[in-house]
């Protein structure tokens, strides 16, 4: 017995929103951003192509429906508010980092759009009331908003660059590696194993730190 939403007996597919998110997040994880086409994304479904536009007038409308489903529940990351606030915002930072890893491509997916679901919303809401219930400023808390989810995004962003499948050439880090032993840059061969690191994990946590102790002295 077919589903409701598979095609029987010539009958088209039923669409509706939700199942096409889901598609297209599907042949993201998959394939990668670069592959994730209309087209192809309406051959998934078994409809044409042209059945996908009454959801998304455009690609980008579809990757902001993405983007918004891929931070369900980020807003939740915060925990109790008589937490320490730098913890519950490192918290929330640490929360969309995750949700972006949990997508191939997801930092780039969500760099590029701009959504005002409830969850991008809910997770921008709670990050900035975690900064004015602790003292700062409307337009100090703002800003924080904007420095913190673009320091995330970006790291993210470069990270997941880094770890992508790539076409059997040398790596970013072994071109890296042999720039600079081929050069003279004392000062970076000196550093060279931490540049190097694929502990992304421990780069994020340092540049978190230092935007939080910023903030930190901005309240003070």
């Amino acid at each position: 017995m077919s589903s409701p939403s598979s095609p029987t007996r010539g009958r088209p597919a039923r669409l509706d929103q939700a199942r096409t998110i889901q598609t297209a997040l599907g042949l993201l994880n998959e394939s990668g951003l670069d592959a994730l086409t209309m087209r192809r994304l309406a051959d998934a479904m078994g409809v044409q192509a042209g059945a996908l536009y009454r959801y998304f007038a455009t690609k980008q409308d579809l990757l902001t429906a993405m983007a918004e489903r891929m931070v369900g529940g980020v807003a939740d990351a915060a925990g109790p508010t008589g937490d320490d606030w730098s913890e519950r915002a490192a918290r929330l930072a640490r929360a969309l980092r995750k949700a972006l890893l949990a997508h191939r491509d997801g930092a780039r997916v969500f760099a590029g759009t701009h959504s005002t679901g409830p969850n991008t919303l809910g997770f921008a809401d709670s990050l900035v009331g975690v900064l004015r219930e602790t003292g700062f400023g409307d337009e100090e808390a703002a800003r924080a908003l904007y420095a913190v989810v673009n320091f995330t995004v970006g790291h993210t962003l470069e990270e997941q660059a880094a770890l992508r499948p790539g076409d059997g050439g040398t790596t970013d880090a072994g071109v890296l590696h042999e720039a600079v032993a081929t050069g003279a840059y004392p000062h970076l061969a000196a550093t060279l194993p931490v540049l190097t690191s694929t502990d992304f994990t421990a780069h994020f946590e340092f540049g978190l730190r230092l935007l939080l102790d910023g903030l930190r002295a901005v309240r003070r």
